[in-house]
């Protein structure tokens, strides 16, 4: 026997896959070892689920809650906080210890709560399967779960079903698939049974071949399964959701970073301080156990300042309070770390589906006899208008429109239903072919419903719509005697006679017609010139990216014997063009120029053809001229160096498939961009994983997009995209904010302990103090810098570095200044502190009030890093208000209330003290103020 050849490529993960689109279906069956007329055996059926398994996708196991409590502790701030409350413990400081741990604790239920919450993708990837399907097992049509299908078993197709598995097509009868949400194309697909497809055919070009997990929409079909499970397309979407592994964010980075650099710089200064007063003890001849230990509660108050403690927890309340706000502009954060990350995107790869067009089949333009009329509304609602050169016009006046309008009703499947609640706003949804949907809401929209006109004129036959004749037509019955006025296409009073109507491709359509129907309604000889100039305004929509039909008819009083495409489809009588698009969202053009200004690149990535997606993106302006458009084929020809370099000039993707978006998203990354992907379908699941944040449509997306994604948007809406990234700037923005009050707080207290132990020989501080000031009057304070509204030119900003630091330049000079000035203020304190021998406690308690102090109006200053006090309001934000006088109360409390007294170790101090320290507690807050004006403001211009 001769041995055959199998088309075959690789796929992604390097193994030999059969191309069965490249195969006739002959060979199909052979290579399969099937029976079309029988189908598989039981026997057979069950020898080859052994060998293969069940129709199903495989799941990745879930982390245990074990797991997510150890990923909330894997971080260096917190592993130092831990030790520190160790050390404290077995120091016998257990109110220290406590309290550290508290706060550790804490923070690690805030995190497990909101990552509990783990990855559904590939449990909604299941849903997506069918439940049953239809099989030929034994001879017999059977209904069969879809999970135990086996390549080779013979499966049909309806409309209204999902394709139980990836499926060789034996018979198409009018078939189409919507396979938006595995491709991205806008329209359900023609599928046809043809043979030897080009091995190398995009996804969507597969026309022979359906795919698990697409639906339906119409007709019926035959066919052999090829692949089952994870050796799907769906099932290979799987596949590489698994393997894309998750990264930490920007922020967490950044944090961690930051963790450790404070942790070794606290540990190296905890040590010299420790060396420093040991020496000095047995400089003095003083050293003893007891000074030993002192020495080292000494250093481990320092650690205590050195680490800001509340920082984990505060930034994960602040995330909290970010997402919150994220809620109400129309975006659900599913991972707190990520919430500032599409704050710092440089570019959005954006799927136009859905996301940037309205993802709503609709009729926009309507030609008849030389006249183009515009059509406005939306494709799911019958309010519009008909305009001509932007003025509206009364249709009564181009009859020939009106006929066009019910030509295009008459000869269509799809139909309208109201949606319930809309209160007559004329919203609907249509059943069936979205582009024969959009012609039914054009048609409404001048008044010409289906149900009215069907009832006048019954279909009483048609021919249905084939791929190859490229066109459908239909016999509608009249019998009563009509006024001649009342309809325009009725010519003649006759009892009964028959109306042929045609739709389909216009030049297809054109070759059929002897006349045309003039503006007032008359058939009229169809010349030469008029074919030309039908033709040209066929050219003329079709490079405007819109999908164009051809709308003729014929009247004769007598059909014949047999219903046959030779025997009607002749001297017919056009009538119009009718062209419609999934048209873009009116408020995407300014969202991507906001976006434009604020720095941000905008890519449009989808599975249409390249000229729909050239017109889309030049009518909301994000192709601009210069640029080009790639399509995947050309993708695949390139290797990844001529890529990331082609990239620079790309803003807009065609005919791409999922590996070709991962492609992409790898190719702006190592540009160094930070990418947030957006997406509806399971087609944009991977890439929405594998950017630094995924962003999934809230209304038209999948369950698998959704659950893939870092953010999920509630509305749909580009513009909310656009508003998130600002709201992602406003929180990573706000977290600097804590950051640098924190740090230039705590860097201060570093330096008045040190210089007080080192020069002094005594701690301005205890302990329990600092720790105090870290966790209970810093924390407060710098929550409320998380309810900041933000600086007014934030997206008038480019995005900030992917590289910088948390702590950049400038906000290290503003933190040495404001260092300088706290420490100096707080030192001064304490040395007038000590000038009272009969008082010993007011030293640290003058030093501890006016820290304690001078750190909360140095909080109103941390509220913009850049613009004045004054500009951005003194008590605007009603939280910092609240949040400083309850940390001033609890300051008093620990000075004036005696039992606190004892555990704090301080001593209420009276008029004369306050007098010395309220003049010294303004001073941080003025330099600050100075900084901004003369100094930082001018960097960040420069």
């Amino acid at each position: 026997m001769e041995k055959q050849v199998v088309p075959a490529s690789r796929d992604s993960s390097g193994e030999v896959s059969i191309t069965w689109h490249a195969m006739s279906a002959n060979e199909v069956i052979r290579t399969l070892s099937t029976h079309l007329g029988e189908g598989l055996t039981s026997e057979e059926a069950a020898r080859r689920f052994e060998q293969y398994g069940p129709n199903q996708l495989a799941e990745k196991p879930r982390p245990s809650f074990f797991q997510l409590v150890l990923s909330q502790l894997n971080n260096f701030v917190v592993i130092l906080l831990i030790v520190a409350a160790v050390v404290s413990a077995l120091l016998g400081e257990w109110v220290e210890a406590a309290a550290i741990l508290a706060i550790v604790v804490l923070n690690a239920i805030l995190g497990v709560v909101q990552e509990s919450q783990a990855e559904e993708a590939l449990v909604a990837l299941k849903k997506m399967a069918a439940p049953e399907a239809q099989v030929l097992r034994d001879g017999r049509r059977v209904t069969l779960p879809a999970w135990q299908l086996v390549p080779g078993d013979i499966v049909f197709l309806e409309a209204g079903n999902y394709v139980p598995a990836d499926v060789r097509l034996l018979e198409a009868v009018n078939l189409r698939v919507e396979e938006a949400a595995l491709t991205g194309e806008s329209v359900p697909v023609s599928k046809v049974a043809v043979d030897h497809i080009a091995a190398d055919a995009a996804l969507g070009d597969r026309k022979n071949t359906a795919f698990m997990g697409t639906l339906v929409s119409y007709g019926r079909g035959k066919g052999v399964v090829v692949a089952t499970g994870m050796r799907t397309q769906l099932g290979l979407i799987a596949g590489m959701l698994q393997s894309v592994e998750e990264e930490e964010t920007p922020l967490q980075k950044r944090l961690d970073q930051l963790g450790k650099t404070l942790g070794w710089g606290a540990l190296a200064v905890c040590g010299l301080v420790f060396v420093v007063g040991i020496a000095r003890e047995l400089l003095d001849g003083q050293f003893n156990l007891s000074a030993l230990v002192e020495m080292f509660m000494i250093a481990v108050s320092l650690a205590i300042a050195a680490v800001p403690e509340g920082l984990p927890a505060i930034v994960t309340i602040s995330l909290a309070l970010g997402m919150r706000e994220m809620v109400r502009r129309h975006a659900l954060i599913r991972r707190l770390a990520s919430v500032e990350t599409l704050g710092s995107a440089t570019v959005i790869c954006s799927d136009k589906t859905g996301t940037l067009t309205q993802n709503a089949m609709t009729v926009t333009r309507l030609w008849v006899d030389g006249v183009t009329l515009e059509v406005t509304g939306s494709g799911y609602n019958t309010s519009g208008e008909f305009l001509r050169d932007g003025q509206k016009v009364d249709l009564h006046e181009y009859p020939a429109a009106t006929t066009a309008l019910w030509v295009g009703t008459l000869n269509n499947d799809a139909q309208l239903e109201p949606l319930e609640g809309e209160n007559g706003s004329g919203s609907v949804r249509i059943i069936g072919d979205p582009t024969e949907g959009s012609i039914l809401v054009a048609a409404a929209k001048a008044g010409i419903f289906q149900g009215e006109l069907g009832a006048h004129y019954p279909r009483s036959q048609e021919i249905p719509f084939d791929s190859a004749r490229k066109r459908m037509v239909t016999v509608h019955h009249i019998e009563e005697v009509i006024p001649e006025d009342s309809s325009p296409i009725y010519n003649g009073h006759v009892r009964q006679w028959y109306a042929v109507v045609v739709k389909g491709a216009p030049d297809v359509v054109l070759e059929l017609c002897s006349h045309y129907q003039d503006l007032q309604d008359h058939p009229q000889p169809l010349t030469a010139e008029k074919r030309q100039q039908i033709l040209a305004a066929n050219d003329a929509m079709t490079r405007d990216a819109l999908r164009v039909l051809g709308l003729a008819y014929r009247l004769v009083p007598v059909l014949p014997e047999e219903i046959q495409s030779e025997t009607l489809e002749k001297d017919l009588i056009f009538v119009g063009l009718v062209g419609m698009i999934d048209p873009a969202r009116a408020e995407v053009r300014p969202a991507l120029e906001k976006a434009r200004k604020a720095g941000i690149r905008t890519i449009m990535i989808t599975g249409d053809y390249p000229n729909t997606a050239r017109a889309i993106g030049e009518s909301i302006g994000l192709l601009k001229p210069g640029r080009q458009v790639l399509t995947g084929p050309q993708i695949v020809e390139m290797d990844d160096a001529t890529l990331i370099r082609e990239i620079e000039r790309t803003d807009v993707f065609a005919r791409v498939s999922p590996e070709h978006k991962m492609r992409i998203v790898d190719a702006l990354r190592a540009n160094h961009e930070v990418v947030a992907m957006t997406g509806d379908g399971v087609n944009d699941a991977p890439a929405i994983k594998r950017a630094d944040i995924g962003v999934a449509m809230g209304i038209t997306g999948t369950d698998v997009a959704k659950e893939t994604a870092d953010m999920v948007l509630t509305d749909d809406n580009y513009a909310s995209i656009v508003a998130a990234i600002e709201q992602g700037r406003i929180i990573y923005s706000n977290i600097r904010k804590f950051v640098y009050y924190l740090l230039s707080c705590n860097l201060a207290e570093i330096a008045t302990i040190f210089l007080s132990t080192v020069v002094i020989g005594k701690s301005a501080l205890t302990a329990l103090q600092l720790l105090w000031l870290n966790l209970v009057t810093d924390g407060a304070p710098a929550l409320a810098l998380g309810t900041e509204k933000g600086d007014p030119d934030i997206m008038e900003q480019p995005p900030r570095p992917p590289q910088e630091p948390i702590i950049n330049r400038n906000m290290q000079i503003g933190i040495g200044f404001q260092t300088l000035a706290i420490t100096a203020v707080t030192l001064l304190a304490f040395w007038i502190g000590s000038t009272d021998p009969q008082h010993h406690l007011y030293a640290q308690t003058m030093a501890f009030v006016t820290l304690s102090v001078s750190e909360l109006l140095r909080a109103y200053t941390a509220r913009s890093e850049y613009y004045p006090l004054l500009k951005i309001g003194l008590f605007s934000n009603r939280w910092m208000n609240l949040a400083v006088l309850s940390s001033l109360v609890l300051i008093l409390a620990v000075v004036y209330l005696p039992f606190l007294q004892d555990v704090f170790g301080t001593e209420a101090l009276g008029w004369p003290q306050w007098a010395d320290i309220l003049p010294l507690v303004v001073v941080p807050s003025v330099v600050a103020e100075l900084t901004k004006v003369f100094f930082l403001r001018r960097m960040r211009r420069g």
